[in-house]
């Protein structure tokens, strides 16, 4: 059971040291109940204190890391239900299942596209985790051997208990895949494999009670990292398992089911709604999705999707403020202005790229706020601007003095005009996209 911030204070030093970062030992205790700190913060606490605190200061959904070559994918330590309460923490990864009964150069085919497949997205490369390569009576080695040769992509190994052990023999000492299935049927084994191995463990079942109590055998038996695989597959079915699962481990810290969970979309053997089910997984609590299908038609949806679930709502995606060189501008080119919001940036830089029109951007600190919100919120007005140009040394790179606010912001133009007398102020369209026609037509 979870201990109270008071109970857990109880067991503090209660010196008030501040070494922690806190005022005092129970605000520091409060952190630590709510799972917002982790106990190493108190360099006071006794080793008896320590081992009675492990436990509450555990996080609610034990984190695991799968990896392979340097290529890492971490999963749980969440502590929210919802991001707009803090944040999510570990992206979770979408895998490209292959079967080892498929022709090796398939195989070998399937994953060098994925491996390919990098898009960029807001300044942030987005890409594919891995492969899960699953046993169906065929060539499970030479499977693994086949994606290997063109991927060093984190793996999970589906199989039974003799066919995995055989596909170790594949893999380099630095890999740590995931494996299972762990069932009622084959759990002694599987457990055995997972502490032989040092892997982490899917465990599967039909309902949350038999995976409660599978959990629970394979704790008593030593295997500490688990991944729970609820074998519904319907929409309502998947979310209901999902958010119980998760519900329980942090609304009641019920150690049984703190573990990442695992869905498989392309089990549905419908394209369509294995793209629908994954993107309900990416918003429900899984850590690992695994598809059947690939195309970049679908994988770059998902993972934008994935990217704007598990930002920091908090901390919005951010560009450098500074200015920016667009089609290799001349002095006397015009300058655009915008502000630090990532989106915003790359929405304006995309559109003037494109037109082949060479043109300075600045970029100003709003702290990542969009146009809107920062002039709303007093982010972007005609003072920072005028800074940004003293900042940035505009006036030594741009001759010709011809600045382009953003339509929405018309209201400024005035305000530039007495605070930089010696540029021209013009007010541009209010969407990016009619940036190009407005610049061929105005400039």
């Amino acid at each position: 059971m979870a201990l109270s911030g008071i109970q857990i204070y109880k067991l503090l030093p209660q010196t008030n040291c501040k070494d922690c970062g806190f005022p005092t030992c129970l605000a520091f205790s409060m952190k630590l109940a709510a799972k917002q700190v982790e106990l190493s913060l108190c360099p006071h606490v006794s080793e008896e204190a320590k081992e009675q605190l492990s436990e509450a200061s555990a996080p609610p959904v034990r984190p695991l890391v799968i990896s392979s070559n340097g290529n890492e994918l971490k999963a749980g330590n969440e502590v929210v239900l919802f991001r707009h309460e803090k944040t999510f923490y570990s992206r979770p990864g979408l895998f490209l299942r292959l079967y080892d009964n498929q022709n090796v150069e398939e195989i070998k085919a399937k994953a060098a596209e994925v491996e390919a497949f990098k898009v960029e997205y807001v300044g942030i490369e987005l890409a594919m985790s891995g492969f899960a390569i699953q046993s169906e009576g065929g060539d499970f080695k030479g499977a693994i051997s086949a994606v290997r040769e063109v991927s060093r992509l984190p793996i999970i190994l589906i199989g039974e208990p003799h066919t995995l052990k055989e596909g170790f023999a594949e893999l380099s000492e630095d890999e740590r895949p995931l494996v299972g299935f762990a069932t009622f049927e084959n759990w002694e084994e599987m457990a055995s494999i997972a502490k032989e191995f040092n892997v982490p463990l899917i465990i599967q079942s039909d309902t949350i009670d038999a995976m409660v109590d599978l959990s629970n055998k394979l704790q008593e038996a030593g295997v500490k990292d688990l991944v729970l695989e609820p074998s519904q597959r319907s929409f309502h079915g998947t979310l209901k398992a999902n958010t119980i699962i998760r519900r329980m481990a942090l609304k009641s810290t019920f150690r049984p089911l703190g573990y990442p969970i695992i869905n498989f979309p392309g089990d549905v053997s419908d394209p369509a709604r294995e793209v629908m089910l994954a993107a309900q997984s990416i918003g429900k609590y899984s850590s690992f999705i695994v598809l059947d299908n690939f195309s970049p038609a679908t994988a770059y949806p998902l993972l934008v999707l994935r990217e704007n679930i598990y930002t920091d709502p908090q901390k919005p995606i951010q560009v450098k403020p500074g200015l920016y060189e667009i089609n290799d501008p001349k002095s006397e080119d015009p300058l655009l202005v915008t502000t630090n919001f990532s989106i915003t940036y790359f929405s304006v830089a995309n559109e003037v790229e494109s037109s082949g029109i060479p043109a300075w951007l600045m970029v100003t600190d709003s702290e990542g706020m969009s146009v809107l919100t920062a002039w709303a919120a007093g982010k972007f007005d005609s003072e920072r601007i005028a800074k940004s140009v003293k900042d940035f040394e505009v006036d030594d790179k741009v001759s010709l003095k011809r600045m382009i606010i953003p339509g929405h912001t018309a209201v400024l133009s005035g305000e530039l005009e007495e605070e930089l007398p010696e540029w021209e102020i013009r007010v541009g369209p209010r969407e990016a996209v009619d940036i190009p026609k407005f610049m061929k037509q105005a400039l």
